[in-house]
């Protein structure tokens, strides 16, 4: 579908050489008809070359912007086609004649690259010093009667070009889907809490893994939430220290002082100075209980009910002391008595008393009986 004329001179063809490369900007303005996922042929540094448009953005003002020279045509696919497959050749050619040159055995050579057309190829090769590879250029372009470039590239680059499988058991970030390698430091493992050995954080091109930079943000973002290691705070179980932070669990761990270790979630963690606020206030007596609500955690008028009975207990007791009803006897003793006070016996005295009287009753009552018989 072709791009409306308003926004033909607004926008321009971002066009892709490789599977996985970046994006350069054309001029399409020539061919209006253009749309995503035709081939066209352009001018490079490298020479004339074919590529795809994936799009259609913005002009960056600060970057010239080529024309695109015309579309690709049946007899350019083929010719691409041909010379794809004489790559392999070429490549196993140029590590023949490096190992010729004693300078070039330790260079390893990935991959060679031919234009559409063939009248150019690129040799990409890794080294770990800057190799300066000018006799070997001059040799292969005689043996290839085309231009020659020897281009130097970078661990990242070469895994890129290889492809495999990562470490965690998919096929690699960069041959997949990264268009560009962004910086990457230690700081950002750390930032993750990722373990520090080499082995977890590097990659198959012997460089920090490009995924440390994935979430790096969202780690970042989640940690200014949270409080700072060794910061005093206070929590449900306690005031403790900030051992740990866990942004995944958006929680931290705590050194609880009476409690020990604690996971504590962000919604349950109290600042330190509201923190012991709340402490001195549960430890103080509530001035606002009457019938309403208080967040003391005792039934509403239970505290002022208690106030109210200490205030009043010193006058009660007071009163008590004073009354003579407190040294009269009792309604039980009083009855036991039988105005008797002041006998001295006990109760069990007075039991024996009782039995005696009632034999002596019994005696007198049988000896009247016996009285009236006769």
């Amino acid at each position: 579908m072709a791009i409306p004329a308003i926004e033909q001179r607004e926008l321009v063809a971002g066009v892709r050489f490789q599977k996985i490369g970046k994006l350069y900007h054309f001029d399409y303005s020539a061919y209006p008809e253009l749309k995503q996922g035709d081939y066209v042929i352009v001018d490079t540094r490298r020479g004339r070359q074919m590529g795809q448009i994936m799009g259609f953005t913005e002009p960056d003002a600060q970057r010239d912007v080529r024309r695109i020279l015309r579309p690709a045509t049946p007899r350019d696919m083929v010719l691409r086609q041909h010379w794809e497959a004489q790559q392999d050749e070429a490549l196993e050619i140029c590590r023949e004649a490096a190992d010729s040159l004693r300078r070039l055995s330790e260079v390893k050579f990935v991959a060679a690259q031919y234009n559409y057309d063939g009248s150019a190829i690129t040799f990409l090769f890794s080294a770990e010093q800057k190799i300066d590879a000018t006799v070997l250029q001059k040799r292969l372009q005689r043996r290839f009667e085309a231009r020659v470039d020897m281009r130097q590239i970078g661990p990242r680059d070469v895994a890129k070009l290889l492809g495999g499988f990562g470490a965690c058991g998919i096929t690699r970030c960069c041959s997949t889907f990264l268009t560009d390698f962004s910086p990457i430091s230690i700081k950002m493992a750390k930032a993750q809490g990722i373990s520090l050995n080499p082995s977890e954080i590097t990659g198959m091109c012997g460089r920090l893994r490009c995924c440390l930079v994935f979430e790096y943000e969202q780690y970042v973002e989640a940690r200014k939430k949270l409080p700072r290691r060794n910061k005093r705070v206070g929590t449900p179980h306690g005031e403790g220290r900030v051992l740990d932070q866990l942004p995944l669990m958006d929680a931290v761990l705590v050194d609880v002082d009476d409690a020990g270790r604690k996971v504590v979630e962000r919604e349950d963690i109290i600042p330190l100075e509201e923190f012991r606020k709340l402490a001195e206030k549960a430890q103080s007596p509530c001035e606002k209980h009457g019938d309403g609500s208080c967040d003391c955690g005792m039934p509403p008028g239970q505290r002022q009910a208690d106030k109210v009975n200490a205030e009043h207990a010193p006058g009660e007791n007071a009163l008590a002391e004073k009354s003579p009803a407190k040294d009269a006897p009792r309604r039980g003793d009083a009855r036991r008595s039988r105005g008797k006070p002041g006998d001295g016996r006990g109760r069990s005295g007075r039991r024996r008393g009782r039995r005696r009287g009632g034999r002596r009753g019994g005696r007198k009552t049988d000896s009247g009986a016996g009285e009236s018989k006769s």
